[in-house]
């Protein structure tokens, strides 16, 4: 049985009287348990804010004054867009079916005409509605790719009342970020913070138009940083729990020094609605990809030419990594930048041009912010020991997109739970091997397994256990067990993709 608090009994009543007449006697707002040491961090917290020293010297605990310079910057964005519906497959034996049962007449049929596909139906005009923020007293805003995608027209709202339609100058779909345009004068532009300099626990605001409700400001902090959602594309979110819904996407996060530092874009839900955690992309994203669109109409990123995947830390025991961290090469495309340099499949990645590498996240990013053509400066772990690699980066381009593998898992029936068999021309015919690959490939996986708790597929080749080539049964065999007590690192392929898996020891 859950115990209530009854306010009426005395003894706490009594407390509560004596609390209060101390918070009046001290003149310390009370948001919380205020104390002389929580009023002393709170007065070195302000000093260190001086926008936040302002409010509380002016004897306000307030924002007010932050929004009044943020709010004018933030703008409502409003799209309207027709959606095509492609034709189906269906169509013909639907229209046969309704033929029979109800000869010409039934919606859409014509007596007479040849029979073949139709013509894509048109859809009611669609509208969209999201957020943007003025950067630039020019009339240039930012906003995401996904609130003006496929639109047909956009307009701008500012808060002083006035509409402007505006131009698309160009939109990033890999960062979710797009830079409009509109002729107007009297704008007041919002201030690039630097999103690098954030720290987890800084108090921010997040500013736009929630559900069509109207400029609506809300505060929170940064819940986190680096977060990414999505393994394809180009994400280093701020995380934050100030309240974000739909219509905030495009819209502002600041500084209590009212500067920009994220274009709020995303939100986790298993409701649809704010629970206190929302993404928002970092300026110094943001501003490099503003200023390529705004250059060039299209964003170009510098590329490796390799596959990578997480170092967990059944990876770095197998390796013998004395830290998890970095990304290991799973592939490297022939005639890549990553190829030319020497990098060798199974090297991980500890540094980029003198920064650490934590994931493969903030490998990606670093590779893509970089200038195509350039030199970088990459230190690998490779057989136990660092190497420092010099390698000219291509340029990334949609249709050479190198393939980024991330799945884990794999592995034998007597060693690992799998039936294994050598890799012959024939059988690899029959399987649909690419051509160059060698191995055993796995024909049953145990359900109870090892091999089936690490992922392993049947259809998977296995081509090396513990960086060295398997051709045979024995060499699967031999090479589990000189793994010990450390997992087996497996170099799989699977459908014309490499990459690593770990099996633990029984």
């Amino acid at each position: 049985m859950n115990r209530r608090i009854n306010f009426e009994d005395r003894g706490i009543r009594a407390g509560l009287l004596a609390l209060t007449a101390a918070v009046l006697i001290t003149g310390v707002t009370w948001h919380g348990f205020a104390s002389e040491g929580a009023a002393t961090a709170a007065a070195q917290v302000a000093a260190q804010t001086p926008s936040v020293s302002r409010a509380i010297a002016g004897g306000r605990d307030s924002y007010a004054d932050i929004v009044k310079v943020v709010a004018p910057a933030v703008v409502t964005v409003r799209t309207e867009g027709r959606m095509r519906v492609a034709p189906t497959g269906f169509q013909q034996p639907d229209e046969d079916l309704l033929r029979r049962f109800f000869g010409d007449q039934f919606p859409g049929a014509q007596r007479g005409s040849p029979r073949g596909p139709q013509m894509p139906r048109q859809m009611p005009r669609q509208s969209g509605l999201g957020s943007g923020v003025i950067v630039s007293g020019d009339g240039y805003i930012l906003t995401n790719h996904h609130v003006i995608d496929n639109a047909d027209s956009i307009k701008v709202n500012l808060t002083d009342g006035r509409a402007f339609d505006a131009k698309l100058i160009g939109s990033d779909q890999p960062s979710d970020l797009a830079v409009l345009k509109i002729e107007a004068t009297g704008l007041h532009a919002l201030g690039f913070g630097n999103s690098d300099a954030v720290e987890i626990g800084d108090v921010v605001l997040a500013v736009g138009n929630p559900l069509g409700l109207g400029q609506t400001v809300t505060m929170g902090i940064i819940s986190a940083k680096g977060r990414s959602t999505d393994n394809e594309a180009y994400e280093d979110f701020l995380q934050t729990d100030a309240p974000i819904n739909h219509g905030n996407s495009g819209g502002a996060l600041v500084s209590t020094k009212g500067e920009l530092i994220g274009i709020n874009s995303q939100i986790a839900s298993v409701s649809d609605g704010n629970i206190g955690i929302g993404f928002a992309i970092p300026t110094n994203m943001a501003k490099r990809v503003m200023d390529d669109l705004r250059s060039g109409g299209k964003v170009r990123r510098a590329q490796l030419g390799v596959g990578i995947q997480p170092v967990d830390s059944d990876l770095a025991s197998s390796l013998g990594l004395k830290e998890i961290g970095g990304a290991i090469v799973n592939s490297v495309t022939p005639g890549s930048a990553a190829d030319r340099a020497g990098m060798k499949q199974g090297d991980v990645i500890k540094s980029f041009n003198g920064r650490p590498v934590q994931d493969t996240n903030s490998l990606r990013n670093r590779v893509a912010e970089s200038t195509p053509g350039s030199n970088a400066t990459v230190v690998v772990v490779r057989d136990g020991s660092e190497r420092t690699l010099t390698v000219k980066l291509d340029e990334k381009e949609p249709a050479k997109n190198a393939a980024a593998a991330t799945d884990s898992g794999s592995a034998d029936k007597g060693a690992l739970g799998v039936t294994v068999a050598p890799l012959t021309p024939e059988l690899a015919e029959r399987a649909d091997v690419p051509k160059g690959i060698k191995g055993l490939l796995v024909q049953e996986v145990d359900p109870a397994s090892r091999a089936a708790e690490a992922g392993i597929r049947a259809g998977d080749v296995i081509q090396q256990v513990n960086r060295q080539p398997v051709q045979t049964v024995d060499d699967l065999r031999a090479a589990v067990r000189r793994s010990s007590d450390r997992p087996a690192l497996l170099l799989v392929n699977r459908e014309g993709r490499d990459f690593f898996i770990t099996v633990r020891p029984s």
